[in-house]
């Protein structure tokens, strides 16, 4: 008689199977219950496959689209299919995946002539073949010199320099229809999975678009963005010049010792941008008043706006710092969000009726009194702080509402200018494996909470999820909105970032929720070599993070 396994289920419910069955034939049996395709599964803690084997006794979890990694399955495997597609329609192609835009990723086809839409509707005919014809996506686990030789045997040495770094003996690689291929994550079983995705022509390359965990059945609606794109774009040609583009090539600098000059020039770029900025609100033609700084968590908005102050006044302007923080509704009359909680990530809970009349009668030369938010009593306090500026000044607003137009809907738009910042890392794994820009946000923010706020990684990745739900809802509408867009990001900093983030995330208990992601972090952070802490200037928008900033006390 075959041994049996008891399978313990998320909603409590424990039953027999024979030891062995893998998790996608458990899968059929509950699929009823999803509104989604089943892709995968934690069990007992773990993100497992569907091809896994269950040999033990074992707590159960299933994900679908819906769930933040099912939904990472989906595009990954998607990207795959991709790469496939385009090899079988153009043999001599090379396919990046770059980053994300207009809720899609944005993809290169490289190959001797530019990429056509009608070329690009082939692509996409062959993989809807592809998913017709379900083909598996197997996993193998090989020695890493058996991978080395296999990938250079198909010409992808990105993948090659990538393992010189990796201190395995082995590695995981993908198949499918023949390709083989390495990647940063979890796939589905087969192409059947991948039935919703759209190739959108986007030139030189084309945004791959799949579904959002709200709506797993349909694509979102299409959405331009246009400026975040040339943001990419340009510090993609910056990296292609520094011949830094993945994070093999950060290694070798690291390793070779060109780690000064890589710093003194990934700086210059920053100080250069700042400098243009406050160029184009000093010489606008109708005279700038209001200067708004928004962008999601971690970007570095703090630090930006003490630098743009630094080179407005070399221009000859007067910085004045409003904080939208002291302009808060009593807490009486802040908003509830969906769980009963005060909601502070809503414009609702700023007073905007208040903070237009302020701004209007500033920028008409009044002498106003500004309130100030006890967040104690939760309470706005008037203590006779008086402001009044000159034609010299510039009010600079730093917060995540700067771009919404109802926050200073009284002040005329010719007086305002508008920045969006961002920590858009253009560095990639490898060819096939991009660096999301929320998860170096996110590791930004875990070194921030540790070193400033008393708070370790397992309490920022708890949070995380309702940070980024905020971002969604206030901050991306409204992004190309922006006069100008800023990169935060620095191609060096996650080489910086792993000296104090790696042994936080190493501390989270194997049997909190939390665990998957910090190990999937963990093994991110473990590609790269480290960098000395020292070597980065004290004005960096980098020292934010890891503290001895010349502009703060930390």
């Amino acid at each position: 008689m075959q041994e049996r396994i008891k399978l313990t289920f998320s909603d409590h419910r424990v039953k027999e199977y024979p030891k062995g069955i893998k998790l996608r034939d458990v899968a059929k049996e509950f699929q009823k219950d999803f509104k989604a395709d089943i892709v995968g599964a934690v069990v007992n803690n773990e993100l497992k496959e569907l091809w896994v084997s269950l040999e033990q006794d074992c707590h159960i979890r299933f994900i679908d689209v819906t769930t933040t990694y099912g939904n990472r399955f989906y595009s990954r495997s998607l990207a795959f299919l991709l790469i496939v597609a385009a090899g079988e329609v153009f043999t001599d192609s090379r396919v990046t995946v770059e980053h994300s835009l207009s809720k899609g990723l944005y993809c290169e086809i490289h190959k001797e002539t530019p990429l056509t839409e009608a070329e690009l509707a082939r692509i996409e005919e062959k993989m809807r073949e592809l998913v017709s014809m379900d083909v598996p996506i197997e996993k193998r686990k090989i020695p890493s010199t058996e991978a080395v030789k296999l990938f250079t045997r198909t010409g992808q040495m990105d993948k090659v320099s990538l393992l010189k770094y990796r201190q395995k003996k082995y590695i995981n690689v993908y198949s499918c229809y023949g390709y083989h291929d390495y990647f940063y994550g979890y796939m589905v079983p087969s192409t059947g999975y991948l039935k919703v995705f759209e190739l959108k022509y986007c030139s030189p390359g084309l945004i791959l678009r799949f579904p959002e965990k709200a709506n797993p059945d349909k694509l979102p609606e299409f959405c331009e963005q246009n400026k975040l794109f040339n943001i990419f774009r340009e510090f993609e040609k910056w990296g292609e010049i520094l011949e830094l583009t993945n994070i093999s090539q950060l290694n070798d600098a690291v390793k070779n010792g060109r780690c000064a000059e890589l710093i003194s020039v990934a700086e210059g770029l920053h100080e250069k941008k700042i400098a243009q900025i406050a160029d184009m609100i000093s010489q606008s033609e109708e005279p700038k008043k209001l200067i708004l700084i928004a962008g999601p968590s971690s970007s570095g908005k703090t630090t930006f706006a003490q630098r743009l102050s630094v080179q407005l006044r070399v221009n000859g302007l007067k910085p004045v710092p409003i904080s939208i923080d002291d302009f808060f509704k009593n807490r009486e009359d802040t908003p509830i969000d969906e769980d009963g909680d005060y909601d502070f990530e809503t414009i609702d809970a700023i007073d905007i009726a208040t903070f237009n009349d302020v701004l209007s009668r500033l920028i008409k030369g009044e002498e106003v009194e500004l309130p100030v938010f006890n967040f104690h009593t939760g309470m706005r306090e008037w203590k006779g702080r008086k402001l009044q500026i000159t034609e010299e000044h510039v009010l600079v607003v730093e917060g995540i509402h700067g771009l919404n137009e109802r926050l200073t809907e009284c002040i005329p738009k010719e007086k305002k200018f508008k920045i969006y910042i961002s920590a858009l890392t253009h560095l990639s794994i490898d060819d096939h494996n991009r660096i999301p820009t929320s998860d170096l946000r996110l590791i930004r923010r875990i070194v921030r909470d540790f070193q400033f706020r008393s708070q370790d990684a397992l309490s920022t990745i708890k949070r995380w999820e309702s940070v980024r739900r905020g971002e969604d809802r206030y901050i991306y509408p409204f992004q190309e909105e922006a006069d100008i867009m800023f990169n935060s990001s620095l191609v060096y900093e996650l080489a910086v970032l792993k000296r104090i983030a790696l042994p936080q995330l190493e501390k989270i208990d194997n049997k909190v929720p939390e665990y998957i992601e910090a190990k999937r972090l963990t093994k991110f952070l473990h590609y790269f070599l480290e960098l000395d802490i020292d070597t980065i200037p004290t004005n960096s928008i980098l020292r934010e993070f890891v503290g001895k900033s010349c502009f703060f006390e930390k």
